[in-house]
């Protein structure tokens, strides 16, 4: 996973921090609690790591700047593989990826991305345009879908998206293809109705392939922090995520955001969004991450 070159801006705060801390320790702890919250982590999970990296910290005899910082460093990590990792797999065919998220938070793109992705796999897929409550998404994804190679599955703008994402399934079952990209609406300002369409297309899917979909992921633009994560807490307990996909990543200032989210959801996170190309979509790596937010 490559993270852009210059710091997230935590990193530089937090040796500022440990180089000016002198003797009072608490002092420096209340700050290094600032900084992990100005960074995006989160009140909750702030306060978790702070104590835990503290008490970790104390264990290693004087508490001096590196040690505080690899204290710091290890509880992340710690956090971010617990939430879980590993290679993203299709598993048995066809297996359909339910993407959910936002409007605006790259869903659309990041479906184009993870087709790329396993179109250079060697792998043959469908997309399904099931946000058919913007035609412009529709557009979208059949342009995408021309550019990787994938056929679209589409209907009419106000379409059933149960009915596209049925026929999307139907397809790849008829053509034996290995996987299903299904892209979703997000118009979360109408929680209700989102959240009960999100449902219809999964049992939709389900009556017609048992056990799927497969996977589903949330896209999540890292740089509307802990706004992004109250959208994350939404989508998770309503939509059954499984994986999750940071998007804009490299454009955040922050980037704490990816620690409260595996720690506060529990799921893992999958890809990372690491530019504006087709192939800047690289799985997530809990170590390189950890090492881009530390850097000062």
């Amino acid at each position: 996973m490559a993270l852009r070159a210059h710091p997230s801006g935590f990193g530089a705060r937090l040796r500022s921090i440990l180089a000016g801390g002198g003797a009072d320790l608490d002092a420096v702890w209340d700050e290094v609690e600032e900084a992990l919250i100005a960074a995006d982590v989160g009140p909750s999970t702030t306060l978790e790591l702070v104590d835990a990296a503290r008490g970790r910290a104390a264990v290693g005899g004087a508490q001096t700047a590196d040690n505080v910082r690899g204290a710091l460093a290890a509880e992340v990590l710690e956090r971010l593989q617990r939430a879980g990792s590993g290679p993203f797999e299709l598993g048995p065919a066809p297996s359909v990826i339910l993407f959910v998220g936002v409007n605006g938070a790259g869903k659309t793109t990041t479906i184009a991305k993870l087709a790329a992705r396993l179109r250079n796999e060697g792998h043959a897929l469908v997309l399904a345009a099931a946000d058919t409550f913007r035609p412009a998404a529709i557009e979208q994804l059949r342009i995408w879908g021309e550019r990787v190679g994938a056929p679209v599955v589409a209907q009419r703008a106000g379409a059933d998206p149960g009915a596209v994402a049925f026929d999307a399934v139907e397809a790849a079952e008829s053509r034996g293809l290995d996987a299903v990209l299904v892209d979703t609406a997000g118009r979360l300002q109408n929680k209700l109705q989102l959240m009960a369409e999100l449902a219809k297309i999964r049992r939709v899917i389900e009556r017609r392939l048992p056990g799927q979909p497969r996977h589903v992921l949330l896209v999540l633009d890292a740089t509307t922090g802990q706004n992004g994560l109250a959208q994350a807490e939404v989508f998770s307990r309503e939509a059954g995520v499984t994986g999750i996909v940071l998007t804009k990543l490299d454009g955040s200032a922050k980037g704490g955001v990816a620690v409260a989210v595996a720690d506060r959801l529990g799921v893992p996170i999958l890809f990372a969004g690491v530019g504006e190309e087709l192939e800047d979509l690289a799985p997530f790596d809990p170590a390189a991450y950890v090492e881009w937010l530390f850097a000062a």
